[in-house]
C-alpha cells in the first residue's frame, strides 16, 4: 500500500517539474521575442504609469513628514538652483546672439553702400583712384563727410561703433561680456564676407578669408589706437580715426574730425548711463553725428590762454643761438 502511494506521489511531481520547465521556457521565449524581434516602426509607447507591466515607475511620491527630511529639501533646492543656473547661461548665449545682432545691424547701417552693377555680370564696377569697386551710399559719413562709398569706409565706419559698443560690454559682468563682444564680432564678420561675395564677386573663399584675416588685425589695432585716445584726450583720439577712417589724408576736413571725436564722446557717455538690463535689450540707435557741428564751432577758452599757461605739459625752454 505504501509503495503504490509512493509510486503515485513521484508521477504527479514529475508532471509538475514538467509543467513548470515549460512553463518558464514559454516566457523565456516570449520575453527574448519582445526585445529582439519588435520592429521599430510598430513600437507603441504605453502610457505613463499604465499599469504592473510598465517599466516606468508611478510617480506617487512619498509626502515628506517630519523634519529628517529637511536636509533632502536643501539638497533639493541646491540642485534646482544649479539646474537653473546652468539654464541661465543657455539662455544667456541666445539673448547675447540675437540682441548683438540687432546692435550690429545698427552699426553697419551708419555707412552702408550698394554696388548696382553687381548684380549684372556684364556691367563694369567703378573704381576709385586705390582701385577699390565704387559703390553708391547715403548719410552723413558719405554725403557731408565725405568718404567714399567702398568695402573700405563701411568696415571701418562699422567697427567704429562697434568698438563703441564693446567699451559698454566691458562693463558687464566677467565672462558675460566676452560672450557679447564675441557674438557682435562674429556678426560682423558674416556679414563681411557675405560683402565680398555678393557685392565684390569674390567667390573664392581662400581669397576671402585673407581678406577678413587682414580684417581681423586691423580690428585688434584699432582698440587699442582708441583706447589710447580715451585714456589721453582729444588730440591722440583724433589722430587714431584719422588713421583708420580717413587712411591718413592729408586732405581731411578738421572740422569734422572734431565731430567725429565729439560724436564718439557723447555716444559713450549716453550708453555708459544706461543700465545692463536695459542695455541688453539691444533698443539704441545712434545719433547723428551732424548734431555736434554747434559745439565744435563754438570757441575754446583756452585759444586765448598764452601758450606758456596752457594746461599740458610745459613749454620746452627757449635755446640760446
Amino acid at each position: 500500500m505504501a509503495s503504490k502511494s509512493c509510486a503515485s506521489c513521484l508521477r504527479t511531481l514529475q508532471r509538475q517539474s514538467r509543467s513548470i520547465a515549460t512553463s518558464r521556457s514559454t516566457a523565456q521565449f516570449q520575453a527574448r521575442r519582445v526585445f529582439t524581434t519588435s520592429s521599430s516602426r510598430r513600437v507603441t509607447l504605453p502610457e505613463p504609469n499604465q499599469g504592473p507591466t510598465t517599466s516606468i515607475p508611478p510617480v506617487d511620491p512619498a509626502r515628506a513628514t517630519g523634519e529628517h527630511n529637511i536636509d533632502d529639501k536643501i539638497r533639493k533646492a541646491g540642485e534646482d538652483a544649479e539646474g537653473a543656473r546652468k539654464i541661465g547661461g543657455v539662455m544667456e548665449t541666445y539673448t547675447a546672439y540675437a540682441v548683438t545682432e540687432e546692435l550690429y545691424k545698427e552699426c553697419a547701417a551708419q555707412a552702408d553702400y550698394s554696388i548696382p552693377q553687381a548684380q549684372d555680370s556684364d556691367a563694369e564696377v567703378p573704381k576709385t583712384e586705390d582701385g577699390e569697386d565704387l559703390g553708391v551710399g547715403m548719410g552723413w559719413w558719405h554725403t557731408e563727410l565725405g568718404l567714399q562709398p567702398t568695402f573700405s569706409t563701411w568696415s571701418q565706419v562699422t567697427m567704429l561703433h562697434m568698438y563703441l559698443l564693446s567699451t559698454r560690454f566691458r562693463l558687464f559682468p566677467p565672462g558675460v561680456d566676452r560672450t557679447w563682444q564675441q557674438h557682435l564680432l562674429d556678426h560682423f564678420f558674416y556679414d563681411a564676407e557675405n560683402k565680398m561675395a555678393v557685392n565684390h564677386g569674390m567667390h573664392a573663399r581662400g581669397t576671402r578669408n585673407k581678406y577678413l584675416k587682414d580684417m581681423f588685425v586691423q580690428w585688434r589695432g584699432l582698440l587699442a589706437a582708441y583706447d589710447e585716445g580715451l585714456a589721453k584726450n582729444d588730440a591722440v583720439l583724433a589722430a587714431a580715426v584719422w588713421r583708420n577712417v580717413f587712411k591718413a589724408s592729408e586732405n581731411v576736413d578738421i572740422v569734422k574730425l572734431a565731430q567725429i571725436v565729439s560724436y564718439m564722446r557723447r555716444t559713450l557717455a549716453g550708453i555708459d548711463s544706461v543700465d545692463d538690463q536695459k542695455f541688453m535689450t539691444g533698443r539704441m540707435l545712434f545719433s547723428n553725428p551732424a548734431d555736434e557741428e554747434k559745439l565744435v564751432s563754438l570757441k575754446s577758452k583756452m585759444m586765448d590762454l598764452p601758450l606758456d599757461q596752457a594746461p599740458g605739459k610745459p613749454m620746452p625752454p627757449k635755446t640760446k643761438k
